[in-house]
């Protein structure tokens, strides 16, 4: 049995929850900001239903065994404000967010050593507090040892393809290579058939290919080739696909555009590496944001 603080109930969140209930050997709470009564999420093997207990205050927060962070990255502050009552000396946090940097935003308020980072792939739409569609199969990378397999058991008995990697730097670069790409859309609020534009495709080359080389930089194995695989692999996908700062902008959401793009542009400064066209779906992403 396992207790479980998941924080951010979003599109990920709340369908981690679902399966997580799923699990009767869990005691599952969820800290929103918004209460609802119930969780119910529609995956490609049916409808889970479920009834975690839910909070919507820090202090109503008790010890648990394990913290799920599943928020946006730049919530990431507003998260850690649930951890002081609901950690331990064995209490361990789960990142699960885009981007390079899990540990490095929560390492002020956590202890790293319990800090397991969680790359992951869920296709998942909330149409509703506690409602969500999962459109595919989920993905799950963590590094290898103790904290990441005791984290995936968390899930042992969901249909997640769930693995432990020696060389987590390298799959989290790959994500993002793919992550940085998906500025074009939100930037001109076309969905992926804009990528069939030969001017955009090449747009989304010379991101990727920024950020393969911060990527190396950082220790990261990644192949020349991965430019032209992820425009292939958009164009391959539906026309009217869109990622979620897409999704994000049209709903006038915040976006996250500083863990997508400018987290390139940050340690390629540092190491000497020019990032010009990820520093341009910032500033754009940025005004865009701002007006």
């Amino acid at each position: 049995m396992a207790s479980i603080l998941l924080v951010g109930p979003g599109a990920i969140g709340a369908t981690l929850t679902a399966w997580l209930c799923h699990d009767d050997r869990h005691v599952v709470t969820v800290a929103a900001r918004t209460p609802f009564d119930s969780i119910e999420t529609t995956t490609p093997s049916g409808v889970i239903r479920a009834r975690p207990r839910v909070i919507t205050d820090p202090s109503q927060a008790q010890l648990v065994d394990w913290i799920l962070v599943a928020t946006k990255t730049y919530d990431s502050e507003s998260a850690a404000a649930w951890f002081p009552n609901a950690s331990g000396t064995r209490t361990r946090l789960a990142v699960i967010q885009n981007g390079v940097e899990h540990v490095q935003r929560f390492e002020k308020h956590f202890d790293a050593t319990r800090i397991v980072p969680v790359m992951i792939d869920l296709p998942a739409e909330r149409l509703a507090p506690g409602r969500t569609v999962q459109k595919g199969p989920a993905h799950l990378v963590v590094p290898a040892g103790k904290n990441g397999a005791d984290f995936l058991a968390l899930f042992a008995h969901a249909n997640f393809d769930a693995q432990q990697t020696s060389d987590f730097t390298t799959a989290v670069w790959k994500k993002l290579c793919l992550n940085c790409a998906g500025a074009i859309s939100a930037v001109l609020l076309k969905p992926a058939a804009i990528s069939h534009h030969e001017g955009v495709a090449e747009a989304m080359r010379t991101l990727v290919r920024e950020c393969v080389a911060v990527g190396r930089a950082e220790g990261a194995t990644l192949a020349d080739s991965i430019p032209d695989e992820i425009v292939e692999r958009t164009r391959r996908g539906p026309r009217d696909a869109g990622n979620s700062m897409y999704a994000d902008r049209l709903a006038g959401r915040p976006m996250e555009y500083d863990a997508r793009n400018g987290v390139i542009v940050r340690l390629g400064a540092k190491r000497g590496i020019a990032a010009p066209m990820n520093a341009l779906m910032v500033a754009l992403l940025a005004a865009a944001q701002d007006s």
